[in-house]
């Protein structure tokens, strides 16, 4: 599996149009083969991180070369970020718990 983790700060007073971009990108993702899923952290200062699973590095490229995220990623650059880091890497291990008596 390919991880991708985006670390973000908005500038100031664009939360609407980065919910509106960020909504359709989750959509796309969602829909395209290969993806695992998605999940988003807002920290008490501000800072997203969201982390996305594809399962092998094809599928995560076709993601990362999608028309539409394409132009999401200049409008993010141009008018929704004050920063941003991406990091992607292939998941080498991966182990699982689940107490189903939790739940």
């Amino acid at each position: 599996m390919i991880v991708t983790v985006f670390r973000s700060r908005l500038r100031a007073g664009v939360e609407e149009l980065y919910d509106t971009w960020a909504n359709e990108m989750s959509t796309i993702a969602h829909e395209l083969p290969g993806f695992v899923e998605e999940k988003t952290f807002v920290a008490e200062d501000g800072e997203r991180v969201t982390i996305v699973l594809f399962v092998d590095q094809t599928s995560h490229d076709v993601w990362r070369t999608h028309p539409r995220h394409q132009v999401a990623q200049q409008i993010g650059r141009e008018k929704l970020y004050s920063e941003y880091h991406v990091y992607s890497a292939e998941i080498a291990y991966s182990k699982s718990f689940l107490d189903n008596a939790v739940f």
